[in-house]
């Protein structure tokens, strides 16, 4: 598929690829003598990455001896690191031959000095206790679950949330161990995180079971090198959602920085698995230091007559990627994804979302717009949906809209929908300019000036994401914060 490279100056690239054919020629008849050998070659013989060899050292000598338990809470966890370890030393670290890394430069975090972080932070002063406590809240810091609620008093019957590690009920323990880490997509940074995941946050909704208010998780990087060290502490956050056959849970992920400059990266896995007629409500809010490394995947697999609804919003990081990978496993399975990015700096803010629909009358709708408001900043889209042979009467849509405010921002476009049903109404579209004048013209004609005017059409460009997060705290909250960054992009500007 190509991609679209469109940057301020207006210009469309396309590069179509050629091969050059090569010369036939005429075979000739040889006599040759074989020499069969039988050579023992050593498993580590055909690594060639000794980056990633020397990273996954370090990772399994920072693993806390606590998840390293041999009691059955920990075996899950256990088999996820080995297979994870597997996959992860005979992976190499991705470059920009790679086509999913194509627009991504990753070399920041290489050429830093990576150091896992082995222990959560002795302190827990700086913890905000004004959230909603009608919310089930918890705190990652560092990675490491700080389970200040963890108890499930106040989850109905059968529900829990807390560690893996605390889990005392075999039934759950069980469903979470079939379908933990059953992955065939995840990457590097997949691996990465299963190896090093120092637990696993686990969230069970029970067969019917409906909670009404959301289940709040705060990921909050405490260590971090100074802005412009290469000192660059590393965490594997890592939480898994199953909702039984009609339940239905809101999950609301919050990532920060305890100071805006630090250097860190936080390497985080979301694995979700909604049942039969259940439903999920996720809201994504990513607000790093503008120092740091944001690597996130989402994993989705969805049973027939359930719902997945994500809304994204994305302002932080250095480097910001979310791989989102959602299987719709059964019929009449609808998924609603709506991201927003933000660039406001020297940032690079990069969606990598991939939806498979496998069965029939299944229901998709991507949104995903980008603001690029720093001449040093980019955007990246690679939105891929695929409709496979059985997956008749498929209703899909892609829409992928950027604005670009400073000359010499980029955004770089791959949209890339793959049909092999033969009875579906699919569509796809991408936008990319700056505000029209005729919408400035509206404004000005009606006593706004032009300022004004800018500042109205850039914050409700992103306002139609930010609206349709599903409760009204966090929308104030993510409004006031886009509102304070456009403000401060259009004083540098």
């Amino acid at each position: 598929m190509a991609a679209l490279a469109f940057s301020h100056g207006n210009l469309l690239q396309f590069t179509p690829k050629l091969t050059p054919s090569e010369p036939k020629l005429k075979p000739k008849r040889t006599k040759t003598k074989l020499s069969i050998q039988t050579v023992t070659t050593p498993p580590e013989a055909s690594f060639t990455d000794q980056f990633v060899l020397q990273l996954a050292d370090s990772l399994e000598d920072s693993l806390p001896s606590s998840s390293s338990s041999s009691s059955s809470s920990c075996l899950p966890l256990q088999k996820l690191r080995d297979s994870s370890s597997e996959t992860l030393l005979s992976t190499q670290w991705p470059s920009r031959k790679d086509e999913s890394f194509r627009f991504t430069d990753t070399s920041f975090i290489k050429n830093s000095d990576i150091k896992p972080i082995s222990h959560p932070p002795k302190s827990l002063s700086f913890l905000d206790v004004s959230r909603d406590t009608q919310f089930k809240s918890f705190d990652f810091l560092d990675g490491f679950l700080v389970d200040s609620s963890s108890d499930s008093s106040n989850l109905p019957d059968g529900a829990y949330a807390g560690s893996l590690l605390k889990l005392s009920s075999e039934k759950i323990l069980n469903r979470v161990s079939k379908f933990l880490g059953d992955f065939e997509w995840g990457d590097l940074f997949w691996s990465i995180n299963g190896l090093e995941a120092p637990d696993l946050m686990v969230v069970y909704v029970p067969e019917g079971c409906k909670i009404q208010n959301p289940i709040y998780l705060k990921y909050i990087s405490v260590e971090g090198g100074d802005e412009g060290s290469k000192t660059m502490p590393l965490s594997n956050p890592r939480v898994f959602v199953l909702v039984e056959k009609g339940g239905e849970v809101g999950i609301i992920e919050e990532f920060v920085g305890k100071d805006s400059t630090q250097c860190y990266w936080t390497n985080s896995v979301l694995e979700v698995v909604v049942g039969e007629g259940g439903k999920v409500r996720h809201s994504y809010v990513q607000k790093q230091s503008l120092s740091a490394a944001h690597i996130k995947w989402t994993s989705v697999q969805q049973e027939s007559t359930s719902t997945y609804e994500l809304v994204e919003v994305s302002t932080g990081g250095k480097l910001s990627r979310h791989n989102v990978h959602v299987q719709q496993a059964g019929s009449d399975t609808v998924t609603e994804l709506t991201t927003f990015h933000l660039c406001d700096g020297d940032q690079t803010q990069d969606l990598h979302s991939r939806i498979i629909l496998d069965q029939p009358r299944g229901h998709s709708q991507q949104l995903h717009k980008c603001i690029v408001g720093h001449s040093s900043g980019q955007a990246v889209f690679d939105g891929n949906v695929k409709v496979n042979r059985y997956a008749q009467q498929t209703d899909a849509g892609q829409l992928m809209r950027s604005l670009l405010l400073e000359p010499r921002a980029t955004v770089n476009v791959k949209p890339n929908l793959q049909i092999i049903a033969d009875d579906v109404k699919c569509s796809h579209g991408v936008a990319i300019s700056d505000l029209e004048d005729s919408q400035l013209f509206y404004f000005q004609a009606r006593g706004i000036d032009l300022e004004t005017a800018r500042k109205a059409l850039v914050f409700s460009f992103g306002a139609e994401v930010i609206d349709r997060l599903p409760y009204s705290f966090i929308q104030k909250q993510v409004k006031n914060h886009v509102k304070e960054l456009l403000q401060s992009t259009r004083k540098g500007s």
